[in-house]
């Protein structure tokens, strides 16, 4: 049985590529999350007035890798006491968050959370809640560094290698 999470990681193109290198990463999807309006553009989430993060749906294969590890590797690829800003990507759009969708995995979640937080004097910006509403992006933005391999990025390339390598134990 698959299951799902919803990472905003900034820019959604670079956080889609990474866990897409990701074994036991089934799909992946880019969208909107968490806002106040119904079936929001792309133009119209750019502008800040929305509520929505730029997210992306991980579907994956618990058997083969675990929402503890996916995480752990979504920390890697974030600043996680940058508010509202990721690489030279800001705006309340580049904010970065977990939403799930199964209560139980707010045991996991809070888990991984303390961790990276004793990592840090100031408090992380992360939004940890539940999912209120995805809404997929179109088309141009799926697979995005797929389509266009030297497309704009907010992470090095070295992560994507990274990913590729780092398998969970």
């Amino acid at each position: 049985m698959q299951k799902e999470i919803y990472l905003a990681g900034g820019c959604f193109w670079g956080t889609e590529h990474f866990f897409k290198q990701i074994a036991g990463v089934v799909e992946t999807e880019v969208g909107f999350a968490n806002g106040h309006t119904d079936q929001p553009t792309y133009e119209q989430v750019y502008t800040d007035t929305t509520g929505y993060a730029e997210t992306v749906r991980i579907v994956y294969d618990p058997t083969k890798v675990t929402l503890e590890f996916l995480l752990q590797m979504f920390f890697v690829a974030i600043d996680p006491i940058s508010l509202n800003k990721q690489g030279h990507d800001e705006g309340t759009r580049y904010r970065t968050g977990v939403y799930y969708t199964e209560e139980a995995d707010r045991v996991v979640i809070d888990k991984v959370f303390a961790e990276e937080q004793s990592k840090y004097m100031q408090p992380m910006v992360v939004e940890r809640e539940p999912l209120a509403n995805f809404y997929p992006a179109d088309e141009y933005h799926q697979d995005y560094l797929d389509k266009h391999p030297d497309g704009y990025c907010h992470l090095p390339k070295a992560l994507f290698e990274f990913a590729k390598q780092y398998r969970a134990k």
